[in-house]
């Protein structure tokens, strides 16, 4: 990583002493613990569209979060004015909100050196010029424009930014981080007749921007959004009924991302609102699967050197061989409920407050060879692509699934659109009866919304036979 460990003032112009005293007034109405959150975002844009270059913005932004926690409530003010007086009010805003009886006094800070970078950047893409970044994103326009006359519309663009953030506590933690992030995406529509589809690629990381020359090219984004495109031209509505389902290794892991890993996060579960929420140490799945999140892959969009309260992150276990095993914590879940902090508190910035949240989840690979699965298949459904869905607390969901194959006799043939899947997690989970050894992550591009706060993830999983499902189609 090309970023040296910024000190804090060089930011946000705030001394050791004033994040002292900031503390100090947080805590001045009492409460068991304060906190400081001081960010500063770089961020830029680049569309193209219509055979131009339609699009480029630039955006600073710089403010502090200041939160209260006294058993279950939260004060919590913000301020995007760095001047005093503004911080003030807002820490006294906090105060009033989680007034307590009783006040933890506030620890001398003292600045921690993180021992772990998983951050993967020579060429920082904050530090890169306009230029070239409008070339990339020329390129993948360009490969995809090019692929068939039947792709009638592009749009390529590249998003990216370096996120700085110093975090300060009663309890005398002080530490920084600086998070870059860059994903370069493409959009193919193609038309047929009246047919018209959609394709999309795109990827990415906590990378700079040699990835694009090194990991994956401009000119492979665009190729394989019009081949998504030209694809679904060709396939034929997907069918309906009951049958045995296999989902694609990578793509599919959204699937185990909105229908048991949301279920899995703290807060959800303290309140009691999860279908999991009394069943920790329970098995509710198949001895074949253990789920993890793990915010500390490099490179990863997921991933990060410290979550938003300060904690180190760990690899965190879920589900092993179907027994739930743990939970994504943040600092209030964990403490109520009386568990150890994971380090997946998250907010998508200084004016909002921490949530418990995935970042890398995924399943682990099994030994099934993925041939002999779609093998052991008589009659079914391949779900290879994800549009999205829906999930309820109660774990019922529904999928659509933007392309797939039949599976007949044991091998996919045609390709099919315009899938739904439905059932309950719960179900499903006991219904997977082969996992294969090729664990794949999906496209560096996702982003998972909860409470109003967007924030970068990524899924993966093997390939996986779920011996019957409800698949929803037009046929």
């Amino acid at each position: 990583m090309i970023y040296p460990r910024i000190p804090f003032e060089d930011h946000f112009r705030l001394s050791h002493d004033d994040l002292q005293r900031v503390l100090g007034i947080a805590q001045s109405s009492g409460g068991r613990f304060a906190e400081v959150y001081l960010e500063y975002r770089a961020y830029s844009f680049v569309l193209m569209e219509e055979d131009i270059i339609k699009e480029t913005a630039e955006s600073i932004s710089l403010g502090m979060g200041i939160r209260v926690v006294s058993g279950e409530k939260t004060g919590f003010g913000y301020t995007n004015d760095l001047a005093f007086d503004k911080i003030r009010r807002a820490a006294l805003s906090a105060a009033v909100i989680a007034a307590s009886p009783t006040t933890a006094k506030v620890v001398d800070l003292k600045a921690v050196r993180l021992a772990r970078d998983v951050y993967r950047v020579r060429e920082g893409s904050h530090r890169a010029p306009l230029e070239k970044k409008i070339g990339l994103v020329k390129e993948a326009y360009a490969a995809c424009r090019k692929s068939s006359r039947a792709v009638k519309k592009v749009k390529a663009s590249l998003q990216d930014s370096i996120q700085f953030v110093m975090i300060a506590n009663s309890d005398g933690l002080l530490v920084t981080d600086a998070r870059p992030l860059v994903k370069l995406t493409c959009v193919a529509i193609s038309e047929k007749g009246r047919l018209r589809e959609y394709g999309f690629s795109g990827g990415g990381g906590r990378v700079g921007l040699e990835y694009f020359a090194s990991e994956l090219t401009p000119q492979r984004i665009g190729k394989e959004a019009a081949q998504e495109a030209l694809n679904l031209l060709e396939a034929r509505p997907a069918p309906a009924g009951e049958m045995p389902v296999v989902l694609s290794p990578g793509h599919a892991g959204v699937f185990i991302h909105e229908a048991v890993g949301h279920l899995l996060e703290a807060d959800f579960n303290r309140k009691k609102t999860s279908v999991f929420w009394n069943k920790f140490g329970r098995k509710i799945g198949s001895d074949l699967i253990t789920i993890y999140d793990d915010p500390t892959i490099p490179a990863f969009r997921g991933s990060y050197n410290i979550d938003d309260e300060g904690t180190v992150p760990r690899k965190t276990l879920l589900i092993e061989k179907g027994v739930i095993k743990g939970l994504l914590q943040d600092r209030l879940s964990a403490g109520l409920m009386k568990m150890s902090l994971t380090g997946h508190a998250r907010r998508q910035d200084f004016s909002d407050i921490p949530l418990p949240r995935m970042t890398n989840t995924y399943i682990e690979k099994g030994e099934s060879d993925p041939a002999e699965i779609i093998r052991s298949v008589k009659k079914g459904f391949y779900a290879d692509k994800f549009q999205g869905g829906q999930v309820e607390d109660s774990g019922k969901f529904t999928f659509s699934v933007s392309s797939g194959f039949l599976i007949e006799d044991g091998k996919l043939t045609a390709p099919v659109k315009q899938a739904t899947l439905i059932g309950s997690n719960v179900d499903i989970l006991n219904k997977i009866e082969m996992v294969g050894h090729d664990l794949t992550f999906g496209l560096q591009t996702g982003t998972c919304s909860k409470e109003g706060q967007d924030v970068p993830v990524t899924d993966g999983c093997p390939t996986l036979k779920i011996s019957k499902m409800t698949v929803g189609g037009l046929e």
